[in-house]
């Protein structure tokens, strides 16, 4: 949300201030004794000008006139900074992520992914990177709680969900990217994926991870007990495209295979996310 606080001095012997985005008092708000307006709802890197009056039973002064300019538009290819928070709902823990930004993918140029997994400390260093700190947070299919799992301590600890069975895609109510990254974000769609695979001729995981997303066998948490498994040997990512009421659509790939399939939506996949560019 891009915003402005404008803030203004006292006058001696005023009883109370107007202000408004044009110069014309008689559709000015009254603003009572307060010296101060947060303005929501701006567009970036734009200069804007607002006017301020102050008056008392006599009468009103002049309008003074403030400017003030947005920060500069964000754009792809700028890494964006996140403060994760447990009481979200989705970060299983609290932590401040950077992560790169990327577009011009094959197959989907006009997207913006980020460049590693949500909730990873990292970007991954090799397609083999077995590490909790690139593999990031995974998640269940339509389900916002993102869990850490360090290969002896799922976090939370709560009982696990063996059993998910709903028709339904990824909901936007429930989209982890959206929730921890912000408006537009998402988890990408079957085709998506499918799309980018084919414009990077991907077969085997070394396609996913020498292109610019530099995606990695992450592994992924059981169906029955959300334990960790593959970790270094298989990528698992979650589209937001449901297969049947108890599956949904993967990215899989692996050090001879890289396809779009159908796992239980009880698994738990990292996920990428996108955004229109």
């Amino acid at each position: 949300m891009v915003s402005v606080v404008w803030n203004w001095n006292t006058v001696p012997g005023a009883t109370g201030y107007k202000w408004n985005t044009t110069n014309n008092l008689a559709t000015a708000t009254d603003m009572a004794a307060v010296t101060t307006k947060n303005e929501t709802g701006l567009d970036c890197g734009t200069a804007y000008t607002r006017y301020v009056w102050a008056y008392n039973g006599c009468g009103s002064s002049t309008s003074l006139s403030m400017v003030q300019s947005t920060l500069a538009c964000w754009l792809c290819n700028e890494p964006i900074t996140r403060i994760h928070n447990v009481s979200g709902g989705v970060a299983p823990v609290d932590k401040t992520v950077t992560y790169g930004t990327v577009t011009g993918i094959p197959g989907e140029p006009d997207k913006c992914w980020i460049t590693s997994n949500l909730g990873s400390s990292r970007q991954a260093t090799a397609v083999s990177d077995a590490t909790e700190l690139s593999a990031g947070w995974y998640w269940q299919f339509n389900q916002k709680q993102g869990y850490k799992n360090d290969g002896s301590t799922r976090t939370p600890g709560t009982l696990w969900n063996s059993s998910i069975s709903e028709v339904s895609d990824w909901t936007s109510l429930n989209d982890p990217c959206t929730i921890e990254l912000g408006s537009g974000w998402r988890i990408p769609t079957s085709s998506e994926y499918s799309n980018t695979a084919s414009g990077g001729g991907w077969t085997d995981w070394n396609g996913p991870f020498n292109s610019g997303l530099k995606m990695h066998a992450a592994g992924s948490l059981g169906s029955s007990s959300g334990s960790l498994g593959n970790i270094g040997v298989i990528g698992t990512y979650w589209s937001s495209t449901q297969s049947s009421s108890s599956t949904g659509w993967d990215l899989y790939f692996g050090s001879g295979d890289c396809s779009m399939i159908n796992a239980g939506k009880a698994y738990g996949f990292p996920i990428r996310c996108l955004r229109e560019n």
